[in-house]
């Protein structure tokens, strides 16, 4: 196990690829925090049953991150059951499409709020407990890790999408800005971009055989991703394994941002 007694916690965890994520940082050994926006705590707690079924440890706990004071009673339970916090993956996201001249001041806002503040306010809770905590060697060679979901979307634009494309752009460089100034305390800070993974953002994507026709079109590698992809990056990510890389995005995209239309002279 490449993380054993390492306390994490993963933001948006009761399904899709931040579910994949907590059952792998579980899988190697971590106790995983298993956040859920609130509302009914069930499929949370089916995360939590998959992970100390099989052996590991988990907790459920709710909260909005788009909520400073829901986040900070988050993370201050977390601290208070289990004595620090070791790794971040701020996952939870959001889309409310529209095209750009119908959407609405609320769409526009609802998606930056969870989106990017949510990941800033996250972050944040974990960079002052990482600091407050200092290093613990004898639990990697990191003070402290952090791993930012974004997307491919970062760099790719997506019309239709203004609002989650530039949540997704504005996570890079909260993502670049935080290993730069955080590096010299041995904090790591990197992002998982994504591609079209089957998750239920996107069932209508590939959920016939037509749709998932369409969107292979998009995908060099031919087929599109599970969870348990992005699941196994982030827990290697996390490791002493992955301990000299930070600042960086790794795209796990079956080739989606090898911008396909041209592969054949566009």
């Amino acid at each position: 196990m490449r993380l054993p007694n390492r306390v994490a916690l993963v933001t948006g965890a009761s399904s899709g690829i931040g579910a994949a994520v907590a059952q792998a940082l579980a899988a190697d050994g971590a106790t995983v925090v298993v956040n859920y926006p609130g509302g009914s705590p069930d499929a949370a707690n089916v995360v939590v049953k998959t992970i100390t079924d099989a052996g590991g440890r988990a907790i459920a706990l709710a909260a909005d991150v788009s909520k400073e004071d829901q986040v900070q009673a988050m993370f201050a339970e977390t601290i208070r059951q289990f004595g620090t916090l070791h790794i971040l993956v701020a996952n939870a996201g959001i889309q409310q499409d529209s095209p750009f001249a119908d959407m609405t001041l609320a769409q526009w806002q609802r998606v930056i709020d969870v989106n990017l503040t949510g990941q800033f306010l996250c972050a944040r809770e974990a960079v002052r407990e990482f600091l407050r905590r200092g290093p613990q060697p004898a639990m990697g060679r990191a003070t402290g890790v952090i791993v930012h979901m974004s997307s491919v979307h970062e760099v790719i634009p997506w019309g239709g999408h203004v609002n989650y494309a530039t949540s997704k752009g504005g996570i890079m460089q909260l993502m670049k800005s935080l290993a730069q100034e955080l590096a010299p305390q041995k904090i790591r800070v990197n992002s998982i971009g994504p591609g079209a993974i089957k998750t239920p953002i996107n069932t209508s994507a590939w959920s016939t055989p037509e749709a998932e026709q369409k969107l292979l079109t998009l995908i060099p590698y031919n087929r599109v991703g599970e969870p348990a992809d992005i699941g196994g990056l982030a827990a290697w990510l996390c490791s002493d394994e992955a301990d000299y890389i930070t600042g960086q995005t790794i795209f796990m995209d079956g080739g989606m941002t090898l911008y396909p239309g041209f592969a054949t002279g566009g």
